[in-house]
């Protein structure tokens, strides 16, 4: 985003430090899987469902936050990244369905999906000048959020879990921004208060309620500034690449073997 030079000199977006989302894979994962085995495998005669409603709701914020910070901050295709993140989804898709639930619904990578490409597309949708016909931009944002009511209840989260992303790039992107102004300041916090209000907004329990704001909260202060303090993780220590991709679809491949397997 172009700022007149005046500007430049108190607000400018800055790149933050990306060194956390390498930690932030091996939790993501870790908690996700904590979150399905407790779910779909123990027996309820064990009572860790404290387990899922705690530690398993660190999982979606996470991933969420660092699809929205990759999408702002670590790519020029937006568009691209969420088609690779659709395509893992494609995969995990068939034994997601697998496991026990209510009705038909798509996995969590298309909710991160359709997160990054409605939030990028808003961004973009802000940055338009539409002089020529004013009324466009206005009548493409119903339709969006005419599409987000009508549809939403078809992926994993719903609708809160849809606006999640683009709740967080509005936040990160103001978080990112240097300025010297007080009143800056002030709407940098009000840019928060979107994404905090809709990571409440996800789960009814208050354990869960509590582990997905602090998640979201922890995110946005390494936005704000948090990031340049965390270290980069060491080379052997970095999650490989294919471990990284193959994960979400093989741990349901997993799962759905040992539920209906022939034992």
């Amino acid at each position: 985003m172009r700022a007149s030079s005046s500007a430049s000199t108190t607000q400018a977006t800055l790149r933050p430090s990306s060194a956390w989302t390498a930690w932030g894979q091996w939790l993501a994962l870790i908690t996700m899987t904590v979150d399905h085995v407790t779910r779909y495998l123990l027996p309820d005669s064990w009572d860790v469902g404290w387990a899922s409603s705690s530690i398993g709701r660190i999982a979606f914020p996470l991933f969420a936050g660092m699809v929205a910070w990759h999408g702002l901050f670590n790519t020029r295709s937006p568009f691209g990244y969420a088609k690779r993140i659709l395509i893992i989804g494609l995969i995990a898709q068939l034994p997601y369905m697998t496991m026990p639930r209510d009705g038909f619904q798509l996995n969590i990578t298309f909710t991160l999906a359709l997160g990054l490409i409605w939030g990028t597309w808003l961004r973009d949708l802000a940055r338009r000048e539409d002089q020529e016909a004013p009324l466009q931009r206005p009548l493409l944002l119903g339709a969006s959020l005419l599409a987000w009511w009508l549809f939403g209840s078809w992926f994993e989260y719903g609708h809160y879990g849809l606006l999640l992303i683009p709740c967080y790039m509005f936040a990160l992107q103001a978080l990112t921004q240097s300025t010297d102004s007080f009143q800056e300041h002030l709407l940098m916090v009000a840019a928060s208060v979107p994404v905090l209000l809709v990571a409440g907004l996800m789960n009814s329990s208050d354990m869960a309620k509590s582990f997905t704001v602090a998640t979201t909260l922890l995110i946005l202060l390494l936005a704000a500034g948090a990031a340049s303090r965390v270290p980069q993780i060491s080379p052997g220590a970095s999650m490989p690449r294919k471990v990284w991709l193959a994960w979400y679809p093989a741990h349901f491949a997993v799962i759905a073997l040992l539920l209906h397997g022939p034992w």
